[in-house]
């Protein structure tokens, strides 16, 4: 298992050092919404662009981009979910977002010493999830789980702005 926490470390530091969609965009017509982690100091800025907003769930993300700074998690974690949502419906980008929330605490017993979870009981949208899946391993470190998902409460938070 060792070669595979090597490349999800390698996915996680290339974001770090290469994030994708940097940047800002006009606000409006782009929600711009700020998340703040206070327990370490991590900040995310999301602008989100829909291409019709009174489309509901069937609106596309047309343009996203991340600001903010903070740890290598968090910043990867903003990265990954930009790349991810670009061109999809907010349906999917909300789907996309549950499938990534489960995959944070699906492991969660094991951590307390119960037993591992079973590929039943994980969201059946998990194997979707592509890079993110680099993320995976954050779970061992309850506190960095806040980081991981930071971006995603602020992207579901733009999302009812937008």
């Amino acid at each position: 298992m060792s070669g595979l926490e090597d490349l999800y470390r390698e996915i996680i530091l290339d974001h770090y050092r290469n994030p994708r969609n940097r940047g800002e965009l006009p606000s409006p017509p782009a929600a711009r919404v700020e998340g703040f982690n206070p327990l370490c100091g991590d900040e995310i800025v999301v602008y989100l662009q829909l291409d019709d907003p009174s489309k509901g769930d069937d609106a596309i993300v047309s343009e996203v981009r991340i600001g903010g700074q903070g740890c290598s998690i968090s910043q990867s974690s903003a990265s990954m979910m930009s790349a991810a949502i670009t061109g999809r419906t907010v349906a999917e980008v909300k789907d996309l977002t549950r499938s990534f929330k489960a995959m944070m605490s699906i492991h969660e017993g094991e951590l307390d010493g119960g037993e591992p979870a079973s590929a039943a009981d994980a969201d059946p949208g998990e194997s979707r999830l592509g890079d993110l899946e680099a993320l995976r391993g954050v779970v061992k470190f309850p506190v960095r789980i806040k980081c991981a998902t930071l971006s995603w409460n602020t992207l579901l938070q733009a999302i009812d702005e937008a």
